[in-house]
């Protein structure tokens, strides 16, 4: 079993549909920007396997990317399609929580 700070009670959009929601077992909350969860991506194709060093630049991204699509990775994963066409990002709970830290730290 996941540890709570890893393991989403709930994964929705705001109310007002304009970020992703995702309400930890630990009872934080998170809330993602489309645009940001773009930016940072961590597949392949945007971030070097060999020296981890990101390889998107974030001014590519149009500023209003947003998923067409999200799909559950199994139990610990979210793959968002996002509508630049952009798929191969697989987005752990771990990962999510990861970036959530950082930027309220």
């Amino acid at each position: 079993m996941p540890e709570p700070r890893v393991d989403p009670f709930e994964i929705a959009p705001t109310e007002d549909g304009t970020r992703l929601a995702i309400q930890w077992k630990d009872d934080v909350r998170s809330e993602y920007l489309p645009r940001y969860l773009r930016t940072m991506c961590p597949c392949a194709g945007c971030v070097d396997e060999m020296s981890g060093e990101r390889t998107l630049a974030a001014e590519s991204i149009d500023p209003n990317v947003y998923p067409t699509a999200i799909h559950y990775v199994g139990q610990y994963a979210l793959q968002f399609v996002w509508s630049d066409g952009h798929s191969s990002g697989i987005y752990t709970f771990e990962y999510l929580r990861e970036l959530w830290d950082a930027r309220t730290t």
